[in-house]
This record gives structure tokens, C-alpha cells and sequence, in this order.
């Protein structure tokens, strides 16, 4: 009898080898699957793939609407507000009285934007019939007309891409006409150009890189001038009025 040692115990000699027979058998065995399943995962490894990398796409800037640039174009709209005439010749002073009317006519002007920001100068030349009379006063009427009006004046303007709302202000020269008389008989008459002022607001749109359409409110006072000797005329208008500009795109119509 011999003793075996992992569980064997006591028994003879044969049994005792075919147990270790069976031991190393089934370990070679294990041995073979770990190798095998070792070299599947390597060959795997080694033929697989690499995933590509997401292809590169540039930044491109949102690009916005340049302003800057020449431009002409054409304006006309409606006027109305107050005028009056003090009369030496006759002793009379007539208080305020309302004068309204059209005007049209031709812009020309130069716009230049930095970030957001559009500086300009702009210039316009109307002709204008803007009229009103003082009804009877001691047997003679008094009548104040606007025959045309120009302006030039800075723009100062704050774009949102297309929308270009700003205010404006500077020059205002107009025609004054002023007559007396005794209906229907002419007394006195005259005309004089006249210096005053101008401050207002608009808003500007364009539809294409040059074409863009405005709209915009003017006070236009005018102060006091003599178109009669001895009659001392005063008129003061609002003027509300659109129009279409023609820009010179020297510039492309976008920045970045």
C-alpha cells in the first residue's frame, strides 16, 4: 500500500498514476484553450481598424451689411407747421397761423460704418409748396410760402445688419415768399433765401447690396427773414418724408 497525497490516500500503485495521468492531461488541455483564445484576441487587435477622426470643418463668420459708401437718390413728402409776419407798413401783426404743403427733390450723400456704427453727411435739395395766409387783418391778408428747401446735415446711425435707424441734424436753407395784400390786388411781395436749422430722425432699409429705402421726420425753423421791407416773416415746419437710395458699392456688400 502507498499513501497519496492532493485527496489520494491509501491504495496500491496503479491507481495512484492514473490519477496524476488525468491531472496533467486536463491541465495541457486548459493550457491549450487560454493560448488559443490569447492569439484569437491578438490577431483581433492587430486587424481591426482605427476609427477616423471627424473631418474638419473651417469657421466661418456670420458676415454683415456694409453701409459705407456714396449714394443719391430721391425724396418728397408733406410739411406743415406755423408762420407769421410782423408789418411795419401797416401796423399789424398777424400771431401765428398754419401753413402745409408737398415737397420733392434729390439726395446726395456719403455713409461710413465702423463696427456697428454709421457715420454719414448728407445733402438735399426739394422743391416745395408749403403755404398758408392770415385771413383778413385791417383790410389786407398776409400770406408766408415755402417755394423750396435744402438741407446738409450729419447722419449718425446704429446698423442691424440691414436696418439702419439714426438721427440727423445741421443746415437747413429755404425760399420764403411773403405778400400783401388786399384781395385781389397784390400791395407788396418778395422773397428771400434764409438760413436756419434742422434736427431729426429716420430709419433706412436695404433691400439689395445698393438699393435701400428711408423714411424720416425733420423740424425745419427757418428763423425770421424781410422778403418784403418792413414785414418781418417767421416760419417754422415739420417735414415727413421717404425715399429711395442708389449706393455705389465700392466696398462688396459685406464685412466680417
Amino acid at each position: 500500500m502507498v499513501w497519496y497525497p492532493f485527496g489520494g490516500g491509501w491504495g496500491p500503485k496503479g491507481a495512484g498514476f492514473a490519477m496524476w495521468k488525468r491531472f496533467f492531461t486536463s491541465a495541457t488541455a486548459a493550457a491549450a484553450v487560454f493560448g488559443a483564445c490569447l492569439q484569437v484576441q491578438a490577431t483581433d487587435m492587430s486587424t481591426r481598424v482605427p476609427a477616423k477622426a471627424p473631418a474638419y470643418v473651417p469657421y466661418a463668420p456670420v458676415p454683415y451689411f456694409n453701409w459705407s459708401g456714396l449714394y443719391f437718390g430721391l425724396n418728397g413728402g408733406g410739411g406743415w407747421g406755423r408762420s407769421s409776419h410782423t408789418d411795419a407798413n401797416f401796423g399789424n401783426a398777424t400771431g401765428e397761423f398754419g401753413v402745409s404743403g408737398g415737397l420733392i427733390g434729390g439726395t446726395l450723400g456719403f455713409n461710413y460704418q465702423v463696427g456697428s456704427w454709421v457715420w454719414g453727411l448728407e445733402g438735399d435739395l426739394d422743391w416745395a409748396k408749403i403755404h398758408g395766409n392770415s385771413g383778413p387783418i385791417g383790410g389786407v391778408q398776409y400770406d408766408s410760402y415755402l417755394q423750396w428747401l435744402g438741407t446738409v446735415r450729419g447722419r449718425v446711425g446704429f446698423a442691424f445688419d440691414r436696418f439702419l435707424p439714426y438721427v440727423t441734424g445741421g443746415l437747413a436753407v429755404g425760399d420764403v415768399k411773403g405778400t400783401i395784400t388786399s384781395p385781389p390786388v397784390t400791395i407788396l411781395s418778395g422773397t428771400n433765401t434764409q438760413a436756419g436749422w434742422t434736427l431729426g430722425a429716420g430709419v433706412e432699409y436695404a433691400f439689395t447690396p445698393s438699393l435701400s429705402a428711408k423714411a424720416e421726420y425733420l423740424y425745419v425753423d427757418l428763423g425770421s427773414s424781410t422778403p418784403v421791407p418792413g414785414d418781418s416773416v417767421e416760419l417754422k415746419s415739420h417735414v415727413v418724408r421717404g425715399g429711395l437710395n442708389w449706393r455705389f458699392n465700392w466696398d462688396g456688400p459685406r464685412r466680417y
